[in-house]
């Protein structure tokens, strides 16, 4: 086991790595009475973090300290921000928390990988499958910035278009309903004590013999999660779009409109007599 601890102005992200499944991510507040320090925007660094001239470190709550160490590590963390401005960028405005376990965040995340695969090859995207355990993170409320959504999407994962019959389709989400339903964009499914009861793609019923191009990400197409989407494929599309980099340009998007972020938080996967799972 690898653990990581990143100390950034009286907040810390822990990361525990055992393996893609079994990251844990967590933020914790830690009291910066010492010195008032906050954690900076891209163009306010000088207000959260002070200043250091020379061996003095003027704090941002007023105190002044010389020699020692803090002026030291206070310039380490200052000199360190031109670089971390990109990921300081703020996209937008939440009104509230949208949670990693939550239908409006899932949503969002997979529409994207959809909307993203069609615009990145000019097919007709029918339906869309990501991972849940993918999402890390939730989106905070309030100011959200580039390094959230990085925290939130952390693993390189590619987009991909898969193209396979409603057959092979369907065996895959019946895999799901028995094990673990995944985010799905574009299908409408009820399952019921772990088999699929009825399902619609695109608002019709799903069909064994029709050629469905399905967005989803390189990461599930041979294993990942337990889902295998590249079995039985017609066809596959590798794009060198990262899920991260869809979402970014979405809420960049939104806020050039001056629109906050959010999204439709409907239930696409109905259970009955179990949890959404798909156990019981």
């Amino acid at each position: 086991m690898v653990k990581v601890k990143v100390t950034l102005a009286g907040l810390f992200l822990a990361v525990a790595v055992v393996s893609a499944q079994d990251i844990t991510w967590e933020k914790v507040h830690m009291d910066a009475s010492r010195v008032g320090a906050s954690i900076p925007d891209r163009d306010n660094v000088g207000q959260a973090f002070g200043r250091v001239e020379g061996d003095t470190y003027y704090a941002p709550n007023g105190k002044v300290y010389t020699g020692g160490s803090l002026p030291d590590v206070a310039r380490i963390m200052i000199e360190a921000q031109p670089a971390m401005a990109p990921v300081k960028e703020i996209l937008g405005y939440t009104t509230h928390v949208l949670s990693r376990d939550g239908t409006e965040l899932q949503n969002m995340v997979v529409d994207r990988i959809m909307a993203t695969a069609h615009e990145a090859t000019g097919l007709r995207i029918d339906a869309g499958v990501t991972n849940r355990f993918g999402i890390r993170y939730d989106m905070p409320e309030g100011k959200v910035i580039a390094d959230d959504i990085i925290s939130m999407l952390p693993f390189k994962n590619y987009i991909c278009v898969v193209s396979m019959n409603g057959k092979s389709l369907r065996e895959k989400l019946e895999r799901m309903a028995a094990h673990s339903v995944e985010v799905l964009g574009g299908i409408e499914m009820t399952v019921k004590d772990g088999h699929i009861k009825k399902v619609k793609v695109g608002g019709r019923r799903l069909c064994d013999n029709r050629i469905y191009n399905v967005a989803t990400i390189d990461f599930l197409l041979e294993g990942g999660d337990g889902i295998v989407m590249a079995k039985d494929a017609v066809d596959l599309i590798q794009t060198n779009v990262l899920i991260r980099e869809a979402l970014i340009d979405y809420l960049n998007q939104l806020n050039a409109e001056g629109k906050p972020i959010s999204y439709d938080d409907k239930a696409r996967v109905k259970f009955v007599g179990q949890n959404k799972t798909g156990k019981e």
